[in-house]
C-alpha cells in the first residue's frame, strides 16, 4: 500500500481530537485503532500522528501510550495549593506544566482529611475524581508544606494588615490582626509567620520583623538573606577563634617575598586572595608565571569551629553594598588577606607556558610572600593603555610580562575553543540612605581577562596535581548539554538559517564559533540567550566529568579560598598530595566528598538566587515611580502564555502575558520560539528587539509588567508568518 493511501485511510486531526475528547478515561492506540477500523499497516502512522498532536500542544499523553484530552487530568497527580475561593473552600492546582490549560477547577476532599488541611502553597499527592463542580482531591499524601514564614511588603488597612508575599508561589494575600503588626508601618517589607485561620477568603499570618521600606536597600537585602535563609552570623566561638589568629611564621615555606606580586581586583573588593607575577623565559620563548593564593587552610583546620562554619556557609554572598562571608572579618579581610606590604601565608604554583600558552610543566609551593601593591583593574588597564604611571614599587615592565603571558594563555583558549559569552554585566550604585542612584553596564576589560586566564591555567595545574597523585579532588564540573537541548536548539537556529556543527557529538568549539560568526546580527542577543539555555549547569563533584564550557578534561577551584570551600578542600588534597604539611585533608572530609559537593552546590545555587533577587527587587524600586515609560528591550523567552525581555541598558527582564498582546489572535511555535498572528506580519520572536511600557511594577515580588508598544523594524520586513507542524494555538488571556 503506498504512503498516501495509508494517509487517506486515517482519522483526520480533527476527528482524532474529537474522539479523544469526548472520552472519560484516557485511550490508548489499540482502542483507537479499532474504532476507526484502521488495519495492521497503517497503526504505525496512527502513532505518528498521535505523537504530532501532543508535540503540538493539542492533547496529553499519559503512561503506556495513552492519550487524552486537555481538560482531562490524570487519576493520581501532584498539585499545589494555590489559595480559596469565595466560599472558603481550598483550590489547588495540578503541578505538571502539560495541564496548565486545563479549565476544571480542582477542590479538596474535606471528608478524606486524616490530618490538618493543606495550606496555601502546600503539594499534595492525591487522587482526582470528577465532581458536580470540577474535581474533588482526596489527599494521600502531603509532600511538601509552604515555608511557616515568609518574606512580604505590608499595606495598612483601617481595621487589619494585609501582606503580599514575596514568594511567587504564595498566590494568597495574607491578612494580618491588628494585635500581630508588630510595630510594621505601611509599605515595610516583613519577615511573617502563617498561624491557622481564615478570613474573608485570605489565610492568616502575624508579622514576625520589620526591615524596614520596601524600596529601601537596608531592608531589602536583610529580607532577602532572612528568605534564603543564609547564615549571616558567627557565633563567639567563632569569632573569637578567628581573632586569636595572628602571624604565620615561616617554618619550611619557601621565601617569595622577594617577588614582586600585585593583587588585581574590583574597586570595592576588601578580601585579596589572590597574587599574580610573570616574565619571560630565560631562552624567550615562553613565560614564567607565580600565582600565590592566599593559605587559608593554615588557619582553618579540619573539624575546628571555623571550618564548621565554612562549610555551612559554603561560600561567601555579595550584594551592592555588602557582603555576608564565609570566614569572619579577621581572617578574610585580616590575616588571609594578602594586604600589600605585610608577610602572608601562601600556596602558590609555579608555571612555565610557552608561546601558544601552552603549559610545560608547574609545581606547588608552601610559601611566604610580600605584596608589592593592591591595583584595581581599571589601574591595571590604564597603566597597560600608557596613560597612568604606577606605583614605584611597581614597574611598568610586570605589568606588560602580565598582559604578554595573558596574550598568550587567551591564544590557547581560543584554539580550545572555549565557549565565550560576552553578555553585559550591570552594577548598582546606592546612596549612603540605601536608595538606587543607577543602573550601568560593568564594562570588560583585558584586565578581567588577565586575572580569569590566569586563575583558569592555577586551577587546572591544582586539578591535574591531585588526579596525578591519586588524592581526592572536589572538582568544578560542567557536563555537555543533554542531547534534547541540542535538538530543540538546532530547530530553533534552523529557521534563522543558521547552522551548528558538530553533528550528534557536539563540542564546545561548535558553540564558539556559532558565537563568533552570529556577533554582529540583530538578533545575537536572542540567539546567545538559546545558546545559553541549551547549556548545562556546572556543580561541585568529586567525580571529574570534565569542563565542556571551558573545553577542558579536569578542573578544580583552587584560587578562592578565603571565599568558597570548595577550594579549601582542594588546598588541604595539595597539602596531603605533596606533603606540605599536617594540616591536609582528613578521613572524615573524603569520607563526606559526596554530601560535601552536594551541598556547597546548594549553597552556590542559594548565593546566586539571593544575588538575582536582590538585583530584581532593587532595580524594582527604582522604577517604581516609572510606571508609563517606554524602554528599549529585547526578548529572551518565548512562551505559549507570553514574552519576557529585557531592558536594555539596566539588564532586569520584565513579563508580557499573551492577554497584552491586543492586536490579533496569537498562536505558538516552539520550534521558532515565537508567536505569531497567521498570515500577517505580526510576530514576536526570540532575540527581537521591541519597544515596550512599563505597565507595573511589583514591589513584593520584584515582577516588572512590560506591554509591547510597537513592532520591530526588522520583523515588518520579514514575510507573512505560516502555520508549522510545532505550532500551539493560544488564546489571548489572563494569567
Amino acid at each position: 500500500m503506498s504512503s498516501s493511501n495509508i494517509r487517506s485511510s486515517l482519522p483526520t486531526e480533527e476527528q482524532l481530537i474529537e474522539f479523544i475528547n469526548k472520552g472519560k478515561r484516557p485511550i490508548n492506540r489499540r482502542e483507537l485503532a479499532k474504532h476507526f477500523k484502521l488495519t495492521t499497516s497503517n497503526r504505525r502512522a496512527l502513532g505518528v500522528l498521535l505523537e504530532k498532536l501532543v508535540n503540538a500542544g493539542k492533547i496529553h499523553r499519559g503512561r503506556g501510550k495513552n492519550y487524552f484530552s486537555l481538560d482531562q487530568v490524570p487519576s493520581v497527580s501532584i498539585l499545589e495549593v494555590t489559595g480559596l475561593d469565595d466560599g472558603g473552600d481550598t483550590i489547588l492546582k495540578l503541578v505538571d506544566k502539560r495541564f496548565e490549560k486545563s479549565k476544571k477547577k480542582i477542590y479538596v476532599n474535606n471528608r478524606s482529611l486524616s490530618g490538618p488541611a493543606p495550606g496555601v502553597g502546600d503539594r499534595v499527592l492525591a487522587k482526582l475524581e470528577p465532581s458536580k463542580h470540577g474535581f474533588s482531591a482526596r489527599v494521600i499524601k502531603v509532600l511538601e508544606s509552604s515555608p511557616n514564614n515568609f518574606i512580604g511588603v505590608f499595606n495598612s488597612q483601617s481595621d487589619c494588615g494585609l501582606v503580599d508575599p514575596s514568594d511567587r508561589r504564595l498566590k494568597a494575600t495574607f491578612i494580618i490582626n491588628n494585635k500581630a503588626i508588630n510595630g510594621a508601618s505601611d509599605g515595610d517589607l516583613v519577615q511573617c509567620e502563617t498561624i491557622p485561620g481564615y478570613e474573608m477568603g485570605h489565610p492568616h499570618a502575624r508579622i514576625l520583623k520589620s526591615f524596614g521600606n520596601s524600596k529601601s536597600a537596608s531592608a531589602i537585602i536583610p529580607a532577602i538573606i532572612a528568605k534564603h535563609e543564609i547564615p549571616y552570623r558567627f557565633n563567639k566561638v567563632e569569632l573569637v577563634k578567628a581573632k586569636q589568629s595572628g602571624a604565620t611564621t615561616m617554618k619550611k615555606r619557601v621565601d617569595l617575598r622577594h617577588i614582586p606580586f600585585v593583587t588585581i581586583d574590583d574597586e570595592t573588593a576588601r578580601d585579596f586572595d589572590d597574587a599574580v607575577w610573570a616574565q619571560r623565559t630565560p631562552n624567550d620563548n615562553g613565560w614564567h608565571i607565580l600565582i600565590a593564593i592566599a593559605d587559608v587552610s593554615s588557619y582553618v583546620t579540619p573539624g575546628d569551629p571555623l571550618d564548621k562554619a565554612a562549610r555551612d556557609r559554603g561560600n561567601s554572598v555579595y550584594f551592592p553594598n555588602t557582603v555576608i562571608p564565609m570566614l569572619p572579618e579577621d581572617l578574610s579581610n585580616g590575616w588571609c588577606s594578602l594586604v600589600p606590604n605585610e608577610d602572608r601565608p601562601c600556596l602558590a604554583v609555579d608555571i612555565l607556558i610557552d608561546d601558544q600558552g601552552n603549559k610545560q610543566q608547574h609545581k606547588f609551593l608552601r610559601c611566604m610572600i610580600r605584596s608589592a601593591g593592591r591595583l584595581t583593574y581599571s589601574e591595571v588597564q590604564d597603566i597597560h593603555n600608557r596613560t597612568l604611571e604606577p606605583d614605584n614599587n611597581i614597574s611598568n615592565e610586570l605589568i606588560e610580562n602580565l598582559f604578554g603571558a595573558f596574550f598568550s594563555l587567551n591564544q590557547n583558549k581560543n584554539n580550545r575553543g572555549t565557549i565565550n559569552f560576552d553578555r553585559p554585566e550591570h552594577q548598582i550604585s546606592l546612596s549612603k540612605a540605601g536608595s538606587v542612584l543607577g543602573i550601568g553596564e560593568r564594562h570588560r576589560l583585558d584586565s578581567h581577562r588577565l586575572i580569569e586566564e590566569f586563575m583558569v591555567l592555577a586551577n587546572v595545574c591544582a586539578a591535574e596535581t591531585l588526579e596525578k597523585f591519586k588524592i581526592p579532588c572536589m572538582y568544578r564540573t560542567h557536563e555537555e548539554p543533554a542531547p534534547e537541548r541540542v535538538v530543540a536548539l538546532r530547530k530553533f537556529l534552523k529557521f534563522l538559517k543558521i547552522n551548528l556543527g558538530g553533528g550528534q557529538a557536539v563540542k564546545p568549539r561548535d558553540f564558539s564559533i556559532l558565537i563568533e560568526k552570529t556577533k554582529n546580527r540583530s538578533d545575537f542577543l536572542g540567539i546567545q540567550d538559546a545558546i545559553l539555555r541549551c547549556q548545562s549547569q556546572a556543580f561541585y563533584s568529586p567525580n571529574n566529568f570534565g569542563h565542556f564550557g571551558l573545553a577542558l578534561r579536569r578542573y578544580a577551584h583552587f584560587t578562592s579560598p578565603i571565599r568558597r570551600y570548595s577550594d579549601l578542600l582542594v588546598h588541604r588534597a595539595l597539602i596531603t598530595a605533596l606533603n606540605l604539611g599536617t594540616d591536609g585533608l582528613k578521613t572524615d572530609d573524603i569520607d563526606d566528598f559526596d554530601k560535601i559537593s552536594e551541598h556547597i552546590s546548594m549553597t552556590e545555587r542559594r548565593a546566586m538566587a539571593a544575588e538575582r533577587d536582590t538585583f530584581d527587587r532593587l532595580v524594582a524600586s527604582y522604577l517604581y515611580d516609572q510606571e508609563g515609560s517606554l524602554f528599549d528591550a529585547h526578548i529572551t523567552g518565548v512562551e505559549r502564555f507570553g514574552l519576557f525581555a529585557e531592558i536594555v541598558g539596566i539588564g532586569v527582564s520584565g513579563f508580557t502575558p499573551i492577554s497584552l498582546l491586543k492586536d490579533g489572535y496569537y498562536q505558538f511555535d516552539s520550534d521558532r520560539r515565537a508567536l505569531f498572528t497567521e498570515g500577517t506580519r505580526k510576530k514576536y520572536c526570540l532575540g527581537d528587539s521591541i519597544k515596550v511600557c512599563l505597565k507595573e511594577v511589583n514591589i513584593a515580588t520584584g515582577r516588572l509588567l512590560l506591554e509591547p508598544v510597537k513592532q520591530n523594524r526588522n520583523n515588518k520586513k520579514r514575510k507573512s508568518y505560516s502555520k508549522k507542524k510545532s505550532e500551539v494555538t493560544v488564546k489571548n488571556r489572563k494569567t
